[in-house]
């Protein structure tokens, strides 16, 4: 039988029918969800303890120490405890509670404080001591790799390679790197979407980020376009979803699948994946679903 982390990945797309209106175009979702940990950041977690661990740079007693908003802290709290390490979690404190409990009872430690900016660089001060490791998802190769390696294999696989648009969220950006760099090898014409906020909004897992803390593993050049989100739209479509798809997701999937939707109305024909990040479970005390 197969453990925990040989269960990451290999999710499944849905086709989204109901909410497509162009029947020329085909839609569908990568359900990141149906990872053990709930989210697509179970690949990029295993991706940076593992390797860390087979370069050396993380050793038997070694705590760990990273910023996040959410996901990828669950996702850490819990590839931790599979090899035994201790981690110190650095969220900010708008984050829903279902977080902070979640990374509790994988055994982390966590610590709350007033934005993702301020968190980056508490962790990063921590990280510069000789106590902690740093993960450092925002500038670490093995982020965007395990999408190379894993996410974009799959979505080509499970398409047949006839993938005309892939679309994601950008928060770290691992997700849309990895996948630009995969995709692209195989086919040069697929389009690489981002989705941002508009500037006036806040979508969890969606940023803006100041010019000063804009991820190192970040290229420009890998995304073809990018689409600002407005919140609304995100709330708005993260219903739909659930309440005319069944699919149960956070915010920043509504942001994606409303760039979808929006790109399909401009096609003639085309097949589009675009990332359901994590599930709506996350968010029940948030006022996403009210």
């Amino acid at each position: 039988m197969a453990g925990i982390t040989e269960l990451v990945g290999n999710t499944p797309l849905a086709e989204i029918k109901r909410l497509n209106s162009n029947k020329n175009v085909k839609i569908y979702a990568k359900l990141e969800g149906s990872n053990p940990g709930g989210s697509v950041k179970d690949r990029a977690a295993l991706s940076m303890i593992r390797s860390a661990i087979d370069r050396g740079d993380i050793k038997p007693g070694t705590k760990l120490v990273e910023a996040t908003s959410g996901n990828t802290g669950i996702a850490l709290a819990m590839m931790a405890r599979l090899f035994d390490l201790e981690i110190e979690l650095i969220m900010p404190s708008s984050s829903t509670r279902e977080r902070t409990l979640t990374m509790e009872a994988f055994g982390a430690k966590v610590i709350l404080m007033d934005n993702m900016e301020v968190c980056r660089d508490y962790a990063e001060e921590k990280g510069a001591t000789s106590e902690y490791f740093l993960l450092n998802q925002f500038a670490n190769p093995d982020n965007y790799l395990a999408h190379y390696r894993t996410t974009a294999p799959e979505i080509w696989r499970d398409t047949e390679g006839t993938i005309t648009h892939f679309v994601s969220a950008m928060g770290t950006t691992g997700t849309i790197m990895g996948n630009s760099m995969y995709l692209k090898e195989q086919n040069p014409a697929i389009q690489i979407v981002g989705c941002q906020p508009t500037e006036e909004s806040s979508i969890p897992g969606i940023r803006r980020w100041p010019e000063e803390y804009l991820p190192k593993i970040f290229d420009p050049s890998r995304v073809d376009r990018v689409i600002d989100i407005s919140q609304q739209d995100a709330t708005e479509m993260t219903r739909k979803l659930a309440r005319t798809e069944g699919i149960f997701a956070g915010m920043s999937s509504g942001g994606a699948a409303h760039a979808a939707l929006k790109i399909a109305e401009e096609l003639e024909s085309g097949v589009i994946v675009f990332i359901v990040c994590d599930r709506g479970d996350r968010y029940l005390s948030s006022d996403l679903f009210g």
